[in-house]
């Protein structure tokens, strides 16, 4: 595994002042990864603040293996008391560097999947104010699609586009991607017990963070992969994410739209709902009523039950323009302390 020059990343002044030089910290997950997870951490350029690895129950030790092997001093070894997914793992990571005093957190897995050569791209927009999280996607470049398995390019796409109307972010995509960095500061406030601890991490991560406003920006990656083996089999857990979907779907716009703000888009959503059931119900009642009676339904009373599905997907159509427009653009962590 390659290192990323040092030369390659000048660490910028944080915005608000407090530091000339941000504390950059790397966690890593570590579960069944014990081939791999030496040479991740030595492939971590020396720039790097700190770097947790937290073994999650793993049963190769990979905990102990790091302990053992690992001289590098920059290395904290985290013992989950049991296995948490890799949801709880990140979680335990970001706790601990966020209290010990790092600025920007960077997780990265321990397979070997992840270029450490990357990280300047994904924690720069973080220290230059301009996002809260960064997160990587594999589909910017059409190029390197190719190299992906059909099957997962198809999963991902129909995970993509749920959790744009789940999390409110419609201007990203790749959402199981696990390579992301964060603010502290943004950890600080992030209701840590509610986020989902398994494969919908990733995603529940991002309808958390469209609770708080933050920016969250996508990194254009190529996709890499070696002799690991992806626990993530998305014909298993989709219709699981789907259910986790509506809800979160249903919490954001009750959260959005109702509790923290009311607009003309409240409006549009609830007008929208009620013509568009109101609509088919007429409709049903109609049709029911022709067909017990042989007689075929009047012009007007087809239009009487078409008008109102019409101006409902209007008004429906204008809610989401709305949603699209309102993804969040200024960045949280400036303005928490």
């Amino acid at each position: 595994m390659r290192r990323a020059p040092v030369t390659e990343y000048a660490p910028m002044a944080l915005q608000d002042g407090l530091r000339s030089t941000p504390n950059v910290a790397v966690v890593v997950p570590s579960y069944r990864v014990a081939r791999h997870i030496l040479d991740v951490i030595s492939g971590i350029p020396r720039w790097i603040w700190r770097i947790y690895v937290v073994d999650d129950c793993c049963p190769e030790k990979s905990g102990y293996l790091v302990q053992e092997n690992c001289s590098d001093p920059r290395v904290v070894v985290i013992f989950n008391d049991r296995n948490s997914g890799v949801g709880g793992a990140v979680i335990a990571g970001y706790l601990k560097a966020a209290a010990d005093g790092a600025d920007v957190i960077v997780k990265m897995d321990g397979d070997g999947q992840m270029d450490p050569e990357l990280l300047p791209r994904f924690i720069a927009p973080i220290v230059a104010g301009e996002a809260d999280y960064t997160k990587g996607n594999r589909f910017y470049d059409l190029a390197q699609i190719g190299r992906m398995p059909r099957i997962r390019i198809l999963g991902n796409a129909g995970l993509s586009f749920m959790t744009k109307i789940s999390s409110g972010y419609w201007d990203l995509f790749d959402p199981t991607n696990g390579y992301t960095a964060i603010h502290a500061r943004v950890v600080e406030k992030l209701p840590m017990a509610k986020i989902s601890r398994r494969y919908y991490f990733e995603t529940d991560m991002l309808f958390r963070l469209n609770t708080l406003r933050a920016v969250v920006v996508d990194i254009p990656m190529d996709a890499r992969y070696g002799d690991e083996k992806s626990g993530l089999q998305i014909g298993r857990i989709f219709f699981d994410f789907l259910i986790k979907h509506v809800r979160n779907t249903a919490k954001r716009l009750f959260y959005n739209y109702f509790l923290r703000d009311m607009s003309l888009a409240t409006i549009e959503l609830v007008g929208g709902i009620l013509l568009v059931t109101g609509g088919f119900i007429v409709g049903t009642v109609f049709w029911v009523h022709a067909s017990s009676v042989g007689v075929p339904t009047s012009a007007g009373r087809v239009m009487l039950a078409a008008l109102p599905v019409i101006l409902g997907l209007q008004l429906l159509l204008g809610f989401v323009a709305f949603d699209i427009a309102s993804v969040p653009k200024r960045a949280i962590h400036r303005m928490l302390r």
